[in-house]
């Protein structure tokens, strides 16, 4: 079971930051997640990258039971 961690607008949508999900690749990770929480979730996260063990990732990666997967939303800001 891959540890699934959100951020910002993801984690708002989910209601969580930090979940548990069994799933071998990181597209099966996200559907477990589309089908876990709610239709805003889905629609944040079209604009997320994802990142396992730090690095970014796609969909494809394999996931295991010791690897961590971030779902990290469009970040912006920064000093005018």
């Amino acid at each position: 079971m891959a540890k699934v961690r959100l951020f910002a607008s993801a984690r708002d949508a989910a209601g969580t930051g930090t979940d548990v999900i069994e799933a071998a690749t990181v597209a099966d990770v996200l559907q477990v997640a589309r089908d876990r929480y709610s239709e805003r979730f889905a629609d944040v996260l079209t604009t997320c990258s994802i990142w396992v063990n730090g690095e970014d990732a796609g969909l494809d990666t394999a996931v295991g039971p010791e690897d961590e997967v971030a779902v990290l939303p469009p970040v912006s800001g920064g000093a005018t």
